[in-house]
This record gives C-alpha cells, sequence and structure tokens, in this order.
C-alpha cells in the first residue's frame, strides 16, 4: 500500500489533466487518483468503473507512455506517475473484494454481441449496467479474444483476466459458446431474434507477407501463433519474427520462454520507429531477444521445410520531399533458422465477412459511421473487424460507444418499450 500511495502523492492534480486527453476511454484519472490519495478505495474504482469495465487489464497492457501516461505534465520532467500501476492496483482489489459492476432493472431490450473480446464485453457490460438484456455469441470455449487468446499470460495472468471476465458475466449476461458468425449461427438469425446486435469479431487472420517460400513447413502467422496457443518444438531452436508491433514482440518473447536458442526480430525501419510499447521492447531485449534494423526478408529457403531467410538492407531514400523505404541493392545476405513467424498484421475473416452482407470498406471491414452504425438499422459494429485503433482500450471505447448508441436506437424504436 506504502509504494501505492508513493506513486498516487506524485500526481500533481492539474487544473487542465493532460491525462484524461490521452486516455482513450476517457477515465476520470485525477478523480481515481485523488480517492487513491485519501485511501478511499472503493470510491476510485466507483469513479473507474463509469468508464470502464477492464480496469485490472488496461492498466497492465494498455501502451501507457503513448497514452494517458505520456500526456501527464511530470512526462517533461521525464517521471510521469504510474497511471497504469495505480488503475490496475484499484481494479486488482475490486476483484479482491468482490465489488460489484453497478446495473439497472431489466427492461424488456435483448441485444446479441457477436465476440467476447474487449469490444464486445465492454459493450455488454454497458448495456447490462443500464438494463439492457445480453446474450454473447463466442467461437471459443472461453472469452477473452486477445486478452486470452492473444497477451501472453507473462503479461496479463490468466486469473486476472478470468476474474475480470466473470465480473462483467456476473452482472447476469447470457453466452454462447461456440457459435461461429457464418457458421453455426447467422446474422439474419439474430436479426430475427434480437432488438439489435453488436458484431466484434476480431480480426485475426495473418497478413501475407508475398514472398516466395512462404507456404514451407515451419512459417506460422503471429496473431494465429499466439490465438491457437500453437505448440512448437522450441527448445534449441532459432526462430525469426518478422515485424515491429507488439504482436512481434509478444511472440519473440513466448518462443524464448519455450526454450528457443536464438530469437531475431526483423524490422525493416529504425528501432525509433518501433510500434510496439518501449516497456515491452526493453522486456524483450532483458529476455535475450535479438533486433536486426533496416532489414527485410524478401526469401523463406527450404525445400519442405524452413531452413533459412533470405534477407536485403533497408534505407530512406528521399522522393517528392517524402521519405520513402527502398531496398539496398547488393546488400542480400542469408541466415539460418528453423522457423519463421510473421507478425505483419491480420485482417478479418473474407468469407465471414462477406456472409454478413453489410456494406464492408475497401480493406474489406465493416464499415461504420462515427456512431458504430453499419449499413443495417439494427447491427451496429466495433473493434478490429471495423477497423478501430488496435489497442485494448480503443476496443473498449468502440465497444462503450456502441453500447449508448444502441441504447438511443432502442428509445427511438416504434413502441418503446421504456429503456
Amino acid at each position: 500500500m506504502q509504494k501505492i500511495k508513493e506513486k498516487a502523492n506524485r500526481c500533481e492534480m492539474c487544473t487542465k489533466p493532460g491525462c484524461i486527453v490521452g486516455c482513450p476511454l476517457d477515465n476520470d484519472i485525477k478523480g481515481f487518483i485523488k480517492s487513491v490519495k485519501e485511501e478511499n478505495y472503493k470510491e476510485a474504482y466507483n469513479i473507474l468503473s463509469k468508464t470502464t469495465v477492464l480496469e485490472s487489464v488496461c492498466g497492465r497492457v494498455c501502451p501507457h507512455e503513448k497514452q494517458c501516461q505520456g500526456a501527464c505534465l511530470r512526462e517533461i520532467k521525464k517521471s510521469p506517475v504510474k497511471i497504469g500501476a495505480l488503475e490496475a492496483f484499484v481494479g486488482d482489489l475490486a476483484i479482491k473484494n468482490n465489488w460489484k459492476i453497478r446495473g439497472k432493472t431489466n427492461s424488456a431490450y435483448h441485444v446479441a454481441v457477436v465476440g467476447g473480446g474487449p469490444a464486445g464485453l465492454t459493450c455488454a457490460a454497458f448495456l447490462k449496467k443500464n438494463g439492457i438484456n445480453v446474450t454473447i455469441y463466442e467461437k471459443h470455449d472461453h472469452l477473452g479474444g486477445l486478452l486470452y487468446h492473444g497477451i501472453p499470460s507473462f503479461r496479463l495472468p490468466r486469473d486476472i483476466t478470468e476474474k475480470t471476465i466473470k465480473k462483467i458475466i456476473d452482472l447476469g449476461i447470457e453466452v454462447k459458446y461456440n457459435e461461429v458468425l457464418g457458421k453455426t449461427i447467422t446474422l439474419k438469425q439474430l436479426e430475427r431474434k434480437y432488438d439489435a446486435v453488436f458484431i466484434s469479431i476480431g480480426a485475426n487472420m495473418p497478413n501475407k507477407m508475398k514472398i516466395p517460400g512462404e507456404k514451407l513447413k515451419g512459417v506460422y502467422g503471429g496473431n494465429a501463433f499466439l490465438e491457437n496457443k500453437t505448440e512448437l518444438d522450441c527448445q534449441d531452436k532459432t526462430i525469426i519474427v518478422l515485424g515491429g508491433g507488439n504482436v512481434s514482440i509478444d511472440v519473440a518473447r513466448t518462443v524464448k520462454r519455450k526454450g528457443a536458442k536464438n530469437v531475431i526480430i526483423v524490422y525493416r525501419k529504425e528501432e525509433a520507429e518501433l510500434t510496439a510499447d518501449l516497456d515491452e521492447v526493453m522486456a524483450a531485449k532483458k529476455d535475450g531477444v535479438k533486433f536486426i534494423f533496416k532489414n527485410n526478408i524478401i526469401k523463406i529457403l527450404g525445400k519442405n521445410k524452413v531452413k533459412g531467410v533470405e534477407l536485403i538492407k533497408t534505407r530512406y531514400k528521399k522522393v517528392d520531399g517524402k521519405e520513402l523505404l527502398e531496398n539496398v541493392r547488393g546488400s542480400r545476405h542469408k541466415m539460418d533458422c528453423d522457423y519463421v513467424i510473421s507478425a505483419i498484421g491480420s485482417h478479418a475473416n473474407r468469407r465471414t465477412m462477406n456472409s454478413l452482407n453489410l456494406e464492408l470498406t475497401k480493406n474489406g471491414k465493416i464499415k461504420i459511421d462515427k456512431k458504430g452504425h453499419t449499413s443495417k438499422k439494427k447491427v451496429f459494429a466495433g473493434g478490429d473487424a471495423a477497423g478501430s485503433i488496435g489497442t485494448v482500450a480503443w476496443a473498449a471505447r468502440a465497444g462503450r460507444n456502441a453500447a449508448y448508441e444502441i441504447i438511443e436506437y432502442l428509445k427511438k424504436k416504434e413502441g418503446n418499450k421504456n429503456v
């Protein structure tokens, strides 16, 4: 408790707190920290739960230095308040003391939420908090989406994830597991059965590298590798990971823990341009993960199985006033390895998306307006499949916003049932 008090006391209670502006969920950071200072921890939780239901999660996995913490005025002094640690402390205390999420009496409305990741869970929670009956349709036998199937347990402990989810489900939310949109259930069926539908199915199909050798045995996609918890004999192996985001870091640290001898992240840009969280990059280096910058994989070597990769160096070249990345002629070189894991982004399952009969963007994602409305009146969407910014907090923001829009939509329906 003393360390938490010390962290809280570093907050200067700014009159115009930048941290709140930097938070995707608009959490009242100043308010909850004030309550922590006063040791009124339950009030701190009540303040946070007005805008989020993922306190213990976001406190651990959010890129704080790019969001709330990065906007802290103390950042100028290179000593920002550790907002994430304080949020996680309050969330964990709420779990330990079984502080409930407050809800209203049920209305006669019933909404289907497809996908039990951060966006779906948050949407379901805020609907239920406002008295709307909710049923979540989940393709796995476990809720959480990337919280459970993507982020490794050394970053987000499984018990914290499970207890956070239980707290949400204990609001009285029904869950149907092993339900796959477009296979076991269709959007048309959901539209007929429910007053509104929220789609948050994620986008975990790995992007192709579009290079020779990509189909060799021993090549994996980063998102799928983490989500499917792929069993891989990593002992004493050399593994190359392509990409510079959080997924590449999570993959690298995961295989290192599985006994890989050499884990090398290849990134085509400068180290300063890594999109991964700085804390995670530093943790990867501490784990023994190596980095090769300003290089790209142009070929995966081997006959049936991966034997190595062919790399080429990259550099920036100014064209019409813009810095463009190009390959350096004559700089090809080879490196032996046992596996290649590509973490260069992901997309939604195209077959599933096409089966929805919703208007899609040119990138194949569900087209929504600023309020989460799709091309169908009673269908809303958010999260990765609808192009939300790819962090837990932004996914949760999309789910929360959609919940409020669904409530407004239900209020306006003919024969209003007193939402």
